[in-house]
């Protein structure tokens, strides 16, 4: 079986050619410009390549109501030319196979679940921290979709007293996004998150954040899995820090030998599959259209 993957997000483009079993064959990657061009060189990259059904993960919002009128759309985006854009029709116009559409985030934890970390679990946490915060969940063994689909990056935040930041997010200011993506850390600090040292406390307020949503989703989602990543959580110094507050936040309530000292770290982890999780993802995604 060969697939076709693309992550679409709004710095950049990644697609990609690979097989039921999560392997990459082939990939490239070129800037997000504006909706046409960007998705013409969709268009071309898999015109020259023979693939049984394509699985896209991209920003949003987007409409994944199959029923609804502007269902494959990217719309109310703050992404410049891009509201109200109908990807997958405008792939569809050229590209004659199934083709999945889904959140990046959503294709991100498909891809753990089935490929990485997440393995045998029918249940999961996909969280990234990077440009932006979002969150993608597998419960009961399906993709968690709703009224629209998850907006986890944007759940409201105790700020921490000695934080006098007010938030980079321009809606809620105070959200996890607001508090923890990596825009808000280098207005906070004045300095970009890869430049700052790994024993500064930026990354002892950052892993306070990210933990607090955490102990938020536990209580509301309660996932089998937890799977940090972005770019930001590159600081791998974050990870017993974020496990640390995890267990304060909870305070014993969860009892459960996953939230406990000697387990949490096989709980909360890094991606198996690393920054290839989404594209990978996409396959997965992919595969379940030929199914």
């Amino acid at each position: 079986m060969r697939l076709g993957s693309v992550e679409a997000g709004g710095t950049k483009f990644v697609v990609g050619i690979g097989d039921d079993c999560g392997n990459i064959i082939k990939r490239e990657s070129f800037p997000t410009t504006d909706p046409i061009t960007t998705a013409n060189k969709v268009i071309d990259f898999f015109l020259s390549e023979n693939v049984d059904a394509i699985g896209v993960g991209s920003f949003g919002p987007i409409d994944l109501d199959l029923n609804s009128k502007t269902y494959g759309y990217i719309t109310t985006t703050p992404k410049q030319g891009w509201d109200y854009f109908d990807l997958i029709g405008h792939l569809k116009e050229k590209i004659n196979v199934p083709i999945g559409f889904d959140t990046d985030v959503n294709t991100a934890v498909l891809g753990e679940l089935t490929f990485g970390s997440a393995v045998g679990l029918d249940s999961a946490l996909y969280l990234t921290i990077g440009t932006g915060v979002g969150g993608g969940a597998i419960v009961e063994g399906k993709l968690l979709h709703g009224l629209l689909h998850p907006e986890m990056g944007h759940m409201k935040l105790i700020v921490r007293p000695d934080d006098s930041y007010k938030g980079k997010c321009p809606f809620h200011n105070s959200c996890f996004e607001g508090l923890a993506s990596g825009p808000a850390i280098e207005e906070r600090w004045g300095i970009k998150g890869k430049d700052i040292p790994a024993d500064h406390p930026a990354w002892d307020l950052e892993a306070y954040y990210i933990a607090q949503a955490v102990a938020n989703y536990i209580l509301v989602l309660s996932p089998k899995k937890i799977i940090l990543g972005g770019g930001v959580m590159h600081q791998k110094q974050l990870f017993p820090i974020i496990h640390k507050y995890v267990l304060e936040f909870l305070n014993g309530y969860i009892q459960k030998e996953e939230i406990t000292e000697d387990k949490i770290k096989e709980y909360i982890v890094y991606p198996q599959l690393g920054d290839n999780a989404g594209l990978v993802g996409g396959l997965a995604l992919a595969k379940q259209q030929i199914k």
